[in-house]
């Protein structure tokens, strides 16, 4: 299951850089993954400094 980001998300863009495929870009109102592309490793779970992401 990939994972996703809610709207707690403040779009600080630390998880973009962490994502090794290249997920996760920057949407209309905060940062969002890609499920197709997401390897559900959880690299980006990490660097979120506000606990916004979390698998779907």
């Amino acid at each position: 299951m990939a994972y996703v980001i809610s709207d707690d998300c403040i779009s600080c863009g630390a998880c973009e850089s962490e994502c090794p495929v290249g997920a996760i870009s920057s949407g209309s109102e905060h940062y969002v993954i890609d499920a197709d592309v997401c390897l559900e490793c959880g690299a980006c779970v990490s660097q979120c400094p506000v606990g916004a992401i979390s698998q779907a």
